[in-house]
């Protein structure tokens, strides 16, 4: 009985994680299109995300896996350089998923087409370059591998690192804008969960930056000569953080997705003109009404609930404040809270009070937000502010 062995391993442990990452991506992709809402545009943009994820590390087997490239030569020659289109688009594809998430009013434009360009260069680049060669020379070109060490390659793909920087940059910078429209609607941030967005962010920025040093290695390699053995190190570490970061992705979209607060990206306010809503009478009666019912030490308030209080419109409300007390609805509210914390710090009656309990009291719910806002607006400390009051 003629028996068989295996003269070479496909994979070795570093192809393994690679082809786990793309297997589970490609689950989760195949998941969320069953599962969910196909009008919810975040969850779609997600699993376009996770297919691209799915699409990077096939990629990077087939280009520097074991002997899994050299199978994929001599069977599917023809696909050697298609799955490299996710570099292309994901930085893309994760900045609409959060831009989605974030804004109610979120819709795609004729200007979003610019998120194609990236792609479009690509496309052009391998189809000159390698798809309009003759069959024979295409293959000499993957099996020598040439093409993957010429200049012009090695451009492009330190052109594809960028984008994936850019886009990175561009959703720190939606993030802070989310968290800043946040406060025109909100009294409390720290109900609101966005740590986690960040923290993913920077995750994927670190992968996406230490790929940009490794591509610009193999430019100056082209000048002058480097042992790039140090910079594969680089390479193998991001296949290690890019699969938590996959994991972390699809975990928190699971919990946080289907709660996530969102806000209109065009405010109400900046709809409002500069001249609109300068009433003083207005204005007077608002403050009073606010001082008399006390509503801001209502832990959760938010723009609705006080404009719904007031027989006010959320809209006009918001335009008022942003117009005339010339803060965000955060910081108008907090002023009412330290006002009130600060004349029960200095009152007889609760000198037995702990400054926990009224901070609590006021509505701030962490310790740290409304330290800083005392100090800001008082320009001392609650434990100071006691002190003082009681030395009088």
């Amino acid at each position: 009985m003629e028996s068989f062995e295996f003269s070479s391993v496909l994979f070795n442990f570093h192809d393994v994680i690679l082809l786990m990452t793309a297997m589970q991506c490609l689950f989760c992709f195949l998941l969320l299109c069953i599962t969910s809402d196909r009008n919810v545009k975040s969850t779609l943009f997600l699993a376009l995300f996770l297919l691209a994820h799915a699409l990077i590390p096939m990629n990077e087997l087939m280009m520097w896996g074991a002997e899994f490239k050299v199978t994929v030569r001599n069977l599917f020659p023809t696909l050697y350089f298609v799955p490299a289109i996710a570099y292309y688009v994901d930085g893309a594809l994760l900045f609409l998923c959060f831009k989605s998430l974030a804004f109610r009013d979120f819709s795609l434009t004729k200007i979003d087409l610019l998120h194609l360009l990236p792609l479009l260069t690509y496309a052009s680049f391998i189809w000159m370059t390698f798809y309009s060669q003759p069959e024979a020379q295409r293959l000499d070109m993957i099996n020598s591998e040439s093409f993957v060490y010429s200049a012009s390659y090695v451009y492009m793909e330190f052109f594809s690192k960028l984008v994936r920087v850019f886009y990175a940059v561009a959703c720190f910078v939606l993030i802070s804008r989310y968290s800043s429209l946040l406060q025109d609607t909100n009294s409390n941030m720290e109900k609101i969960h966005i740590s986690w967005l960040r923290a993913l962010v920077i995750g994927f920025s670190v992968v996406m930056i230490s790929e940009t040093v490794l591509a610009g290695a193999k430019i100056i390699n082209i000048f002058s000569e480097l042992s790039l053995q140090q910079f594969s190190h680089i390479g193998l570490t991001g296949y290690y953080f890019t699969f938590i970061l996959v994991n972390l992705l699809v975990f928190t979209a699971v919990r946080y997705f289907g709660v996530f607060e969102q806000v209109n990206e065009v405010t109400t306010a900046k709809k409002a003109k500069s001249g609109q809503f300068l009433q003083p009478e207005l204005a007077a009666k608002i403050d009073s009404a606010i001082r008399h019912d006390k509503i801001y030490m209502e832990p959760d308030i938010t723009l609705d609930t006080l404009a719904e209080s007031l027989t006010i419109m959320p809209r006009d409300l918001s335009t008022l404040i942003n117009r005339h007390f010339g803060v965000n609805f955060y910081e108008f509210i907090n002023r009412y809270r330290i006002e009130e914390a600060k004349r029960m710090l200095t009152a007889e009656d609760y000198k037995a009070t702990t400054i926990t309990d009224i901070y609590l009291e006021v509505g701030f719910n962490s310790k740290s937000v409304f330290y800083n806002f005392f100090k800001k607006i008082e320009g001392i400390t609650p434990s100071q502010c006691r002190q003082a009051s009681v030395a009088v």
